[in-house]
């Protein structure tokens, strides 16, 4: 038990750092209806990592922290920039970024022996080998990133600063969870509630939390890919409490 527990709380901990930001940063992108942004962000990030690893920095250094850094940021002005002359347009384009970003990341993998094996994590994460140092740091960074939307508010932080905070979170998550992961967390939760009434942020967080404990268990019983696990019992949590508050409101007052 003592064994499982010390690959599972680390794991938990992940999640709940990871969720902390993208629950409420997903209410906004759905409702904006700008659902692709963070899987485009994530990868972009992602790519940046590659980038750095091909340049000979250590794949956990600081250098490459930086480089995911920078990179997302520089997708995130760039879709500021995109926002302001194409809206009508801005889902297309942030799903045209996305593609361009990933097959990059395949072209710079290209002549790499362990490419496929770097892309796999990269996009599916290994949230069970999550280290505390790791840990460490994006907890300071979730912080910060809660302090600022929650004390600033969305309208005072403007377009320009949703996406640079929105970059700053995703390039914390990304290589903890991987891509898949980032996105479900941002979207699974905030589709799940988009009816409820009340308490929305908090029901949001639970179908988020509550998809990584039961993914995380369900991945170490079973030894399937944990990344996997996790995004489908997250939907399921979502289905849910989706269904639960459909009931709720459709009873008789």
């Amino acid at each position: 038990m003592s064994e499982y527990l010390s690959i599972l709380l680390p794991a938990m901990a992940a999640g709940l750092l990871v969720i902390a930001t993208h629950v409420p940063l997903g209410t906004v992108v759905l409702d904006r209806g700008i659902v692709f942004i963070d899987i485009a962000i994530a990868q972009i990030a992602g790519t940046g990592v590659i980038t750095a690893g091909l340049l000979g920095f250590e794949p956990h250094g600081v250098a490459v922290q930086f480089a995911a850094l920078f990179a997302a940021l520089g997708g995130a002005l760039f879709l500021t920039w995109t926002e302001n002359r194409w809206p009508k347009y801005q889902e297309a384009i942030i799903g045209t970024v996305f593609i361009l970003a990933a097959t990059l990341a395949t072209i710079l993998l290209a002549g790499n022996p362990h490419g496929g094996e770097y892309l796999k994590e990269l996009l599916v994460g290994q949230v069970l080998w999550v280290s505390n140092s790791q840990l460490l740091v994006v907890a300071i960074l979730t912080a910060l990133i809660c302090a600022v939307w929650f004390g600033a508010g969305q309208k005072r932080l403007g377009r320009m600063g949703f996406y640079l905070l929105f970059s700053l979170a995703v390039t914390a998550s990304v290589q903890m969870v991987g891509v898949y992961l980032v996105f479900a967390s941002l979207i699974i939760p905030a589709l799940a509630t988009r009816e409820a009434v009340s308490r929305r942020l908090l029901k949001a967080y639970a179908v988020g939390a509550s998809g990584y404990a039961a993914g995380l268990v369900v991945s170490v019983l079973t030894d399937l890919p944990t990344g996997a696990v996790i995004v489908w019992s997250m939907a399921l949590a979502g289905i849910a409490c989706s269904a639960l508050e459909k009931g709720s409101s459709a009873k008789p007052a």
